[in-house]
């Protein structure tokens, strides 16, 4: 038998290099879209962790501030000890109710934290503490006037008074505000921070540090607590607010709003 036997031609067949760059350009670009997809998840869920963890900060302070026997007007602010990435604000502020004419003392609790782009972001809580009745408002003026008296013994001005104060240079004094030295929100210096450094030679330790006083507000709780402890009272009625130059007795006559207005516009 005999078979005819062709030749049989097979092309291999291969990519070009344009096919190759092409393909490759496609692989970059699904490649690019991917990861982008996955830094976003990956920075949602951090964002998304970090507000939780703020929000159960501003919680735990407001749950506190609510189980307190009492409250007053205040400020408070730190940082998280159990969320380094998170501070706090808890704040208790009297509040003018329009509609009914009353007077509210309100908490405000709040948690700030930088999400990952860096813009600063705060969760906030507010509760309605209780109303205020005229008399109880009077009083309160009465205490802030105290109060202002008080502190103003209590606080140092320049950086100059302060240096001269604490018997030391004003560049000793600005190494201290870089070792940890607080001041109150207007810049003043609070002669009792400034005695802890001078007492410890610019170098407190932190639990000392922990302890200095953050604030006027928190500057009067501690003077009026001390008045408290030493069975310091308050005048009478027949005082004269210096704010207003009417005695308590005249404010007593006057409506609610009008003595909100006077507090307004001390």
């Amino acid at each position: 038998m005999n078979f005819d036997s062709k030749p049989c031609n097979l092309r291999e067949k291969a990519f070009s290099l344009v096919e190759v760059m092409t393909a490759l350009a496609i692989l970059a670009l699904i490649s690019s879209s991917v990861l982008l997809v996955i830094d976003r998840c990956a920075s949602s869920a951090a964002t998304s962790a970090l507000r939780m963890q703020a929000f159960e900060v501003a919680r735990e302070n407001m749950e506190a501030l609510l189980a307190s026997p009492s409250v007053q007007e205040s400020v408070y602010y730190g940082e998280s000890d159990r969320y380094p990435a998170i501070s706090w604000q808890t704040s208790v502020e009297t509040f003018y109710e329009s509609i009914t004419a009353r007077m509210w003392l309100r908490g405000v609790c709040s948690a700030q934290y930088s999400d990952p782009n860096g813009n600063e972001q705060t969760v906030e809580l507010i509760h309605w503490l209780a109303d205020i009745s005229k008399e109880q408002l009077l009083q309160m003026m009465k205490q802030d006037d105290e109060g202002q008296d008080d502190i103003a013994g209590e606080l140092i001005e320049s950086v100059e008074e302060a240096a001269e104060y604490a018997g030391v240079d004003v560049e000793t004094i600005e190494q201290w505000i870089e070792n940890g030295l607080l001041t109150a929100e207007d810049g003043s210096f609070i002669k009792s921070n400034l005695d802890l450094y001078k007492q410890n030679n610019g170098e407190p330790t932190d639990e000392d540090k922990s302890k200095q006083i953050k604030s006027k507000a928190e500057l009067r709780e501690r003077l009026t607590q001390s008045e408290q402890e030493t069975g310091g009272q308050s005048g009478g009625k027949g005082e004269v607010d210096p704010q207003t130059g009417l005695t308590y007795e005249e404010l007593q006559q006057m409506d609610f709003s009008e003595i909100w207005n006077l507090m307004q516009n001390r």
